[in-house]
């Protein structure tokens, strides 16, 4: 029998809302395991590096805007199995974003394939990342 591997993950996530209220969701791309699914933009903190500057880098990556990291919202944990018999803890740091600049496009062959804002009636009829439904349960 093989043998589980067990890894752990830490993510900075960044919950930006437009002045109509609308939620800036990116969409995980068909080769991921969550294809499909909208999650806040944001990911993995490297190695050495803090994270409201690994949020920078990473909403820059997917949604092409330079934002100004506020406040810390939260901190989220799960685990998952995923591919290679593997169990993922992720640990989820989410941050406001207070502002940002730049014109939002979506990531060139990334882990994203579009990059869009949503409305509170339209968030409920997405497929969206559990965590993500967790922050809409929480009222970030």
């Amino acid at each position: 029998m093989p043998v589980e591997e067990e890894r752990q993950r830490i993510a900075a996530y960044g919950v930006c809302r437009d002045g109509a209220g609308r939620l800036l969701l990116c969409r995980a791309a068909p080769y991921l395991t969550l294809r499909g699914r909208w999650f806040l933009p944001g990911g993995g903190v490297q190695h050495g590096e803090d994270p409201p500057d690994s949020l920078r880098r990473e909403m820059e990556e997917e949604t092409g805007l330079l934002v100004k990291v506020g406040p810390l919202l939260d901190v989220l944990s799960d685990v998952r199995r995923v591919p290679g018999n593997t169990r993922l803890h992720t640990v989820r740091l989410v941050y406001r974003i207070e502002g940002w600049e730049g014109e939002l496009r979506a990531e060139i062959d990334g882990t994203t394939d579009a990059v869009e804002w949503f409305t509170p009636e339209e968030l409920r009829s997405l497929p969206l990342a559990h965590y993500v439904e967790k922050v809409m349960a929480r009222g970030l």
